[in-house]
């Protein structure tokens, strides 16, 4: 056999081509994680104060090996504020991200995010009744605001998720359920905001703008716990995900999948710990409808490696609208809700005009 025809061959061997298949996904998946790790330094190292990344290295390090001294400056600064900022903006992309893939997966419909089914409409409604009724922003009073926004949130999810089982948990009615929550919520907020005061109002507005300034080690911990607990069962749903979305509901149901379940379970989920992200950081509402397209644009379909690309890129987005957020006009930082729309919105429009989907 000449090599011409042992390379063909081989090529028309399914398990090589299989295994190729993979390893270009898992080279993607793993550019992404460069890009993400070239991000995390870059944004520990500007900021306010300016420090290089020998400073910014020494600093981390120091913690760990006594004998590496370093400024005590750069360390309370990189230990203090930009550590916890940024892992909490990986944490909160990352969860966004899978949320808007999941829930576009098991309704089949590339406008769906966290946003579109109402569970950041009803955070903000349940954030300004908490600042409504005078709880402050002292410590406890901060935290009384976070638990109401996740209550509200959570609630919200739950909603949806009993409105589409008198429907029999049809995509159809989620969507239509999530629409009408959003505008339901929005609606209260407003009447919120109609009758509050000056300080009230300036403080309801400013937690909708969507900010990572409030991260310390103890919400990131909250917020990653939730996190773990969720990304591993949403990946085991990955298989019927794929099916759910190539065949619709018929093909899966065929194969002995139990399309209900998994549906009303993935948005449980997905609502889980949309709620605990955005009652810490507010309403960041861009990340979970434009993660998982630009994921899907680059990996394809396969909720193998979609639902990490969509985590990857999500905390791309997050942690580069923050440094622009933090840099372009400091010391004034611009919040990151703000940054994400104005920065992403032009760049996913371009993508979905020069590049397929992957929905048709």
């Amino acid at each position: 056999m000449s090599f011409n025809e042992k390379r063909k061959a081989d090529s028309d061997d399914p398990r090589q081509a299989y295994s190729e298949f993979v390893a270009r996904k898992i080279l993607l998946l793993a550019v992404g994680l460069v890009v993400l790790l070239f991000l995390t330094a870059l944004s520990a190292s500007l900021g306010g104060a300016t420090q290089s990344g020998i400073e910014v290295f020494y600093a981390m390090l120091s913690r760990y090996i006594p004998s590496i001294e370093s400024d005590p400056f750069v360390e309370s600064v990189v230990w203090h504020l930009r550590l916890p900022r940024i892992l909490m903006g990986i944490v909160a992309g990352a969860g966004l991200g899978v949320s808007g893939a999941v829930m576009q997966g098991v309704t089949r419909n590339p406008l769906v995010s966290p946003f579109t089914v109402g569970i950041s409409s009803a955070a903000a409604f349940g954030a300004s009744m908490a600042i409504m009724f005078g709880v402050g922003y002292t410590a406890a009073g901060t935290y009384v605001i976070i638990l109401s926004a996740f209550i509200s949130a959570i609630g919200c999810g739950f909603l949806v998720f009993f409105i589409s089982r008198l429907k029999r948990s049809s995509p159809e009615t989620m969507v239509l359920a999530g629409i009408a929550l959003t505008y339901f919520f929005g609606s209260l907020t407003a009447i919120l905001q109609f009758f509050a005061n000056e300080q009230q109002l300036n403080a309801m507005v400013n937690w909708t703008f969507g900010t990572l300034s409030g991260a310390d080690w103890h919400r990131l911990t909250i917020v990653a716990a939730a996190y773990l607990l969720v990304m591993p069962v949403l990946v085991r749903f990955s298989w019927d995900l794929n099916i759910m979305f190539t065949g619709g509901d018929e093909a899966a149901k065929s194969l002995g999948i139990n399309v209900a379940r998994v549906r009303n379970v993935s948005l449980l989920l997905s609502s889980f710990i949309t709620a605990a992200i955005v009652c810490f950081t507010g309403i960041i509402g861009f990340v979970g409808l434009v993660a998982p397209h630009v994921a899907r644009m680059v990996l394809g379909s396969d909720h193998r490696f979609l639902l990490l690309a969509s985590c990857i890129v999500g905390a791309i987005l997050v942690i580069g609208a923050d440094l622009v957020g933090r840099t372009i006009l400091a010391p004034i930082i611009i919040p990151i809700g703000i940054v994400i729309s104005f920065v992403g919105v032009p760049m996913f429009l371009y993508l979905m005009m020069t590049r397929d989907t992957g929905w048709e």
